[in-house]
């Protein structure tokens, strides 16, 4: 068997400019040692090795118009990961400076997330180096089209299914599935994300946040606590962040941040709903944190804070990867109270910070993999559900989540060595390998 070191060693050198997806592969190696052990059969097909290099990259220009008339060109990829347990799945992301290296890891990181889910999905991430942020509606049109006149051939219902991420939302997505329904796809099952009414399902835009407090709850109970008066610190205030934060006012427990490049929104006494409705107006509006600040009783923003300052019992880091550094997690467990780290983010904290969680012995880690999977399963319901061509009510999508979350989180608990408290980290990469890794020998080779 090829040691972590000399696999480390192999990807670094071959892939100098993804430390990301070196961090990834070193985190997931190292906590499948034992298993990849007492399966020399899995060994002698080099199952971690062939997971960590894609089926595939395609890489692609995309020219379109700005408003003025001018052609402006951006870098479109797809990578497709693995296709082991069943079609490509995971999203697209339309970012400034977008490297291929973050797509590597994020495609790495899907593989294992979608084998966690049970449901028959493989791993893949794209995007494309276009900010819709200060865009027209027409130009954002226009580049969606562009793009996917490029990526339309290279996905289907059976073959890849992307899905919105940064950058792409509603408005998106519905730009990219009209022009991949005129270049002659015309199949719902492609893209999930949709708008419900024309082949999306409903609590899809708050699948992840939603699906992080129900992983969240079930870990708070594994370890005899309860939801409910507990302190949430919350980094980021997109999609995630702001329907983890409505759900957990829900489940009686306490918001006191949420936050953006600028800083930190912080509210000592707990945000209330109504703090929440109105941020998520402002926000529609184009506000930023600090704009709506002053309006918000209690609340004050303070520039360049994280949000990791005051005292709280969980820690939400839902904004970014490796935004949770070591310092941060010092910060963090200085607090008597904290308890628990949970990511809603893709791997957002870094390798510094959950080694000095997991040191600390009193601090329940739970890794984005597995924590914040709710949207992918939610993704696998509107995939259903275009395949059965029959709607699911809100009542049916939420009781499905709640109950794949739990299954997500039995899984973790019992395939990890230590349970005091559990090592989620290891139990997720065990529960998935211990799914992509028969698929593979059984299929072949080749």
């Amino acid at each position: 068997m090829e040691t972590n070191a000399t696999l480390l060693s192999r990807v670094e050198r071959a892939h100098p400019d993804a430390p990301e997806l070196h961090q990834a592969v070193a985190e997931v190696a190292g906590a499948l040692g034992p298993i990849r052990h007492a399966h020399p059969e899995w060994q002698e097909v080099r199952v971690l090795e062939r997971l960590v290099e894609p089926d595939r990259i395609v890489s692609f220009r995309v020219v379109w118009e700005d408003d003025r008339g001018r052609l402006q060109l951006e870098r479109g990829y797809r990578v497709q990961q693995s296709n082991l347990l069943g079609p490509y799945k995971g999203g697209l992301r339309f970012r400034d400076g977008l490297k291929l290296g973050t797509l590597r890891f994020l495609a790495f990181e899907q593989v294992f997330k979608d084998a966690l889910t049970g449901l028959p999905l493989g791993g893949a991430k794209g995007g494309a180096t276009f900010n819709p942020r200060g865009r027209s509606d027409r130009e954002i049109q226009r580049f969606c089209r562009a793009f996917m006149t490029q990526l339309h051939r290279h996905i289907g219902p059976s073959l890849d299914v992307p899905a919105g991420d940064i950058g792409v939302g509603a408005r998106e997505l519905g730009y990219l599935y009209g022009t991949y329904r005129r270049l002659g796809g015309g199949e719902q099952g492609a893209l999930t994300g949709k708008s419900v009414g024309w082949g999306g399902i409903p609590l899809r835009p708050e699948a992840t946040g939603y699906g992080l407090m129900y992983f969240l709850r079930a870990a708070i109970e594994q370890h005899d606590l309860s939801l409910a008066g507990l302190r949430c610190a919350i980094s980021g205030a997109g999609s995630v962040a702001i329907h983890a934060a409505r759900k957990l006012l829900a489940l009686d427990a306490q918001v006191i941040s949420l936050s953006n490049s600028d800083g930190t929104l912080f509210c000592p006494d707990g945000f209330t709903a109504s703090h929440l409705a109105d941020i998520i107006e402002r926000q529609g509006q184009g506000d930023r944190l600090d704009a709506i600040a002053p309006d918000l009783s209690g609340a004050e923003f303070r520039p360049g804070a994280k949000p990791w300052a005051e005292a709280c019992d969980v820690a939400l880091p839902c904004a970014t990867q490796n935004e949770v550094t070591e310092a941060d997690a010092e910060t963090l467990l200085r607090h008597d109270r904290f308890k628990v780290v949970a990511e809603g983010a893709n791997m957002p904290c870094t390798a510094a910070a959950v080694a000095a969680f997991s040191a600390a012995r009193r601090v329940v880690y739970l890794p984005g993999k597995a924590a914040n999977a709710g949207g992918v399963v939610v993704s696998g319901l509107e995939m259903a559900m275009n395949a059965q061509r029959e709607p699911w009510t809100e009542a049916e999508v939420d009781e499905a989540l709640q109950e794949r979350m739990k299954f997500i989180h039995r899984a973790c608990v019992d395939n990890a060595s230590r349970r005091d408290p559990v090592d989620y980290a290891e139990g997720a990469n065990v529960a998935a390998f211990r799914r992509l890794a028969p698929a593979m020998l059984a299929q072949g080779w080749g």
